[in-house]
């Protein structure tokens, strides 16, 4: 926990680290974007991801989801260990040692800030051992219209490797519902791998969230 006689001998009281104002800088000359730690940073347009999109379906298929998969995996990786240096020397306390108010606010502003949507958490099936997560205005649903399945396969993997990472569990993040497919957001389940293991083939069978959760949970 952050005590009051920190902030008082610190003499400052840390505001939203993520803040798009303070946390991006550029120099559009240079063709640079910058963190607010110097670390650079990297734009990539919504026609980038949807040709990557297309590219991966062409060349390799059905399989293309799990390179994506893959993909985020490696990047949630990677975002874990930025996201908790940035925190850890903003805030002076690990991840660990955090409220769990500050570092949910913290993720949300920061998925955010990097041009992800917005991410909100539901807590309705915590004490199941279920970790909901919903994202609105996803790039990645934007990629593929009118889909027939879940198409957030980066973020699912983003999401896996950063839990996983955070908790020193083997997590499992599966979609089960999704822009793309016309849906009001998207939902993640998150939770031990080997209960969810089966999950994406109920989505594949045509179950809805609801359904879902509730066979799980049962």
């Amino acid at each position: 926990m952050i005590s009051v006689a920190d902030l008082l001998q610190e003499d400052r009281i840390p505001g939203n680290y993520f803040s798009y104002e303070n946390y991006i800088s550029g120099d559009l000359e240079l063709g640079l974007l910058e963190n607010r730690r110097g670390d650079r940073l990297i734009a990539v347009p919504d026609t980038l991801i949807a040709a990557l999109y297309e590219g991966l379906e062409q060349e390799t298929g059905e399989a293309s989801r799990l390179v994506l998969f893959n993909c985020g995996k490696w990047w949630g990786k990677n975002f874990y260990t930025r996201f908790s240096e940035e925190i850890t020397d903003y805030y002076n306390t690990s991840l660990s040692e955090m409220d769990m108010a500050t570092f949910i606010q913290c993720l949300k502003e920061c998925w955010a800030t990097h041009g992800w949507g917005r991410l909100e958490f539901d807590p309705e099936h915590q004490g199941q051992g279920l970790l909901l997560i919903k994202t609105f205005n996803s790039p990645y649903s934007k990629a593929m219209s009118n889909a027939s399945l879940p198409s957030c396969y980066l973020e699912a993997g983003i999401l896996t490797s950063f839990f996983s990472r955070l908790t020193s569990r083997d997590l499992l993040a599966v979609q089960t519902s999704c822009e793309s497919m016309g849906a009001d957001c998207n939902r993640f389940i998150v939770g031990l791998s080997e209960r969810l293991n089966r999950v994406e083939a109920m989505v594949e069978e045509g179950l809805d969230h609801a359904a879902i959760i509730e066979d799980l949970i049962a």
